[in-house]
């Protein structure tokens, strides 16, 4: 069996992974519900409120929690290639600070502004706070360096978000910027999903697009441009493609660090180091473990709901620790 077909079929068992997370996470939460609710809520048929709760509440929820966990997986294995840093993550790299910090300035500046607002902002400051990590990180002689990448990364992160903390101060706004950068997808709406998903989806095909230059790119720069790749370009477009992930994802659930970290390195188990096939599989993968994080924190302590961001953090503080120990990498 050749690699095509083999890829093929690994990634086939991991769209039904994500499938069975789907399921488990549309049939367990603080209301129960049985398989005849779900249908009839997929159907349309269904009147009841149980019917209705899956439909205004569970169903987008359980989207959003695809559309977020393939984002940051991808967002994570992109700077992960992009930099040659396995210690790469949206969520310790500046981008979800840089974000929660614009936020936090355009609910204060502009209190009125709509939700599309409220992401373009998403957006500027992801892009901020990446590009002053990478900045730093290789100010000095010699580039990247894995340890000061990391390093700029947290110095910049801490910055920022005592920024943002202040901003909240200043304007009176703690407690709303605080529901917005909780990392969870409590009360996530369809018409939230209609402006965030179409973001996601361009920096989804903008990763499958460039992945093959991506996986060159992850080897050696001067192998890429020996092989005629324009570089800056394709970087230029590549940090585009995170920008809008993790943007988009901070935009929609908050602070969501680790998932970017550890489900690359996990897949590159199970499909190796070609990029080409890393990035269709830590979507998938993504999407399946952030939909069942999202169905812990439903479950664990019902009616109450535990911060998905606690549940992904009790999973991902280890795994880094565990990366660092490896040197940076994971292997059976």
């Amino acid at each position: 069996m050749n690699r095509e077909n083999l890829f093929f079929l690994k990634f086939i068992g991991g769209l039904l992974l994500m499938g069975a997370s789907l399921f488990i996470g549309l049939r367990f939460g603080a209301a129960e519900t049985s398989l005849n609710d779900i249908w009839m809520a997929l159907s349309g048929s269904g009147k009841s409120d149980t019917a209705t709760m899956l439909r205004e509440i569970r169903f987008p929820r359980e989207v959003a929690a695809v559309f977020v966990g393939g984002a940051l997986a991808v967002a994570g294995a992109i700077m992960q290639g992009l930099t040659r840093n396995p210690l790469a993550d949206p969520g310790l790299l500046g981008l979800t600070a840089g974000a929660n910090t614009a936020l936090a300035l355009t609910i204060g500046l502009i209190p009125s502004i709509g939700y599309f607002g409220i992401t373009i902002a998403c957006f500027i400051g992801a892009a901020v706070g990446v590009l002053l990590v990478l900045g730093i990180g290789t100010a000095k002689r010699g580039g990247f360096s894995h340890l000061r990448i990391v390093l700029a990364g947290a110095a910049v992160s801490a910055f920022l978000y005592g920024v943002a903390d202040g901003i909240g101060l200043y304007f009176k706004i703690s407690k709303d910027v605080s529901l917005w950068t909780s990392g969870g997808l409590m009360g996530t709406s369809w018409s939230q999903l209609k402006v965030i998903v179409p973001f996601i989806l361009i920096g989804l095909v903008i990763a499958l697009f460039l992945s093959k230059q991506l996986t060159i790119l992850s080897l050696s720069e001067e192998v890429a441009v020996g092989l005629g790749q324009k570089t800056q370009q394709i970087k230029i477009l590549l940090v585009v493609a995170i920008v809008l992930l993790a943007g988009a994802s901070v935009a929609l659930v908050g602070n969501m660090a680790f998932i970017g970290l550890m489900i690359p390195h996990i897949v590159r188990i199970i499909v190796g180091t070609d990029y080409r096939y890393i990035i269709p599989m830590s979507g998938v993968v993504g999407a399946a473990f952030m939909v069942l994080a999202d169905t812990i924190a439903r479950t664990v302590n019902a009616p109450y709901e535990t911060p998905v961001f606690a549940i992904v953090s009790m999973l991902g503080l280890p795994f880094f620790l565990f990366i660092i120990h490896k040197g940076g990498k994971l292997s059976l």
